[in-house]
């Protein structure tokens, strides 16, 4: 047995002596917090401090928040926008004064005890176990946690207020979608809109090819071909009387994630039609074996591009969802809850490839506010 004398205490404690009569640690040195009763006070509140700090500096976070505007002008503090450098620097120091905080309570107020654990099999002994429970309930006491208040209420409040920032971003997640999920750029081919005080009919959407933006010949497609392509207007806005900067920077990237396409050409006789969202036929949504569906996998909304050109079937690479393009896109295989959505084909006066309509069902994942029917 071994005695030991704790300042807090009003005796001394006998501690039981460890299988290894000295394993060579240094003998204990009290600190000043351990003996100075102002020393332990003074620490208490330099920790409370870093916790007030920290929670100062949240609150500060949410007001940049919606004071600085994010705007053309990235260079006002040091060559960085204010709300960058506002955001940035609020955050950081939040979460630096609760470490610090923490680090200064352990280091001056728990108790620093050295303890050495000796090896035991998988399972430890029920002794073992008790033991465990009892050093662990000994530790949240030595911590004074129960007997400091201010410390816990401090840092409970700091830690609690570092929620708020990850409530608040989640506004620069965009906008509600509204119906804007519905529906997609295809749709603006065929309608009437007003151009200088007149009514003109836009041009059904000529199909044009990725990257490059031309439009695609139904008589270049050959047997097994497949396409990966976009609506026309991207790359050529005036003819469809849509001025370019609604087909510019994020606006491009919003309509592509919705209007990009998969061309493939089979046998018709492949084709195997299905029935469109009103109930109606598919017989003539193909053009001489040419299918069109969404590129947007429907179940974590992956560009999909993988074709089993004997089978018709299309892969997702994310997750292995497999649809079949030759019966209404229908999930073959995988995650996938729903077919790929299928645009409508037909040709013009000049042979090219255009959109009869939009697509007859919202493209991409499920989501809460779209009308789901069952075509399998």
């Amino acid at each position: 047995m071994t005695d030991v004398h704790d300042p807090h205490s009003s005796g001394t404690e006998v501690v039981p002596a460890g299988p290894i009569a000295d394993p060579g640690l240094p003998e204990h040195q009290w600190r000043p917090t351990d003996v100075d009763d102002g020393a332990e006070k003074r620490a208490e509140r330099q920790v409370v401090g870093f916790f007030t700090l920290s929670a100062i500096c949240t609150v500060l976070f949410l007001v940049s928040y919606f004071v600085f505007d994010i705007d053309d002008d990235w260079t006002i503090i040091a060559g960085f926008g204010a709300s960058t450098m506002a955001l940035g620097t609020t955050l950081g120091l939040a979460l630096l004064f609760i470490g610090i905080g923490i680090i200064h309570w352990a280091r001056k107020l728990m108790a620093d005890k050295e303890i050495v654990e000796m090896r035991h099999p998988a399972r430890s002994s029920d002794e073992d176990r008790e033991g465990t429970l009892k050093a662990l309930s000994d530790g949240l006491a030595e911590s004074g946690i129960g007997r400091r208040p201010l410390i816990r209420n401090s840092m409970i409040g700091a830690v609690g207020l570092l929620g708020l920032p990850a409530v608040v971003m989640l506004r620069d997640l965009g906008p509600l979608p509204g119906d804007a999920l519905e529906s997609t750029i295809w749709a603006r081919g065929g309608e009437t809109v007003t151009v200088d005080g007149a009514e003109v009919t836009v041009p059904k959407m000529r199909i044009a090819r990725d990257a490059i933006g031309t439009p695609i010949l139904a008589s270049d497609l050959e047997i097994g071909d497949l396409v990966n392509a976009q609506p026309e207007v991207l790359f050529n806005p005036e003819r469809y009387y849509v001025e370019p900067e609604e087909v510019e920077g994020i606006n491009l990237q919003v309509h592509k994630s919705k209007a990009s396409l998969i061309l493939l050409r089979m046998e018709p006789g492949d084709i195997k039609p299905g029935k469109a969202a009103d109930g109606s036929s598919r017989e003539n949504w193909s053009v001489n074996g040419i299918v069109a569906y969404s590129k947007i996998c429907t179940h974590v909304g992956c560009p999909i591009s993988l074709n089993e050109r004997t089978t018709h079937h299309l892969l997702c690479p994310c997750h292995q969802s497999t649809f079949d393009l030759a019966d209404s896109g229908k999930v073959v295989f995988g995650p996938a809850g729903r077919p790929l959505p299928q645009l409508p084909l037909e040709v013009d006066e000049e042979g090219y490839l255009v959109a009869q309509s939009d697509f007859d069902e919202p493209v991409g994942p499920s989501y809460w506010e779209r009308d789901y029917y069952d075509r399998w």
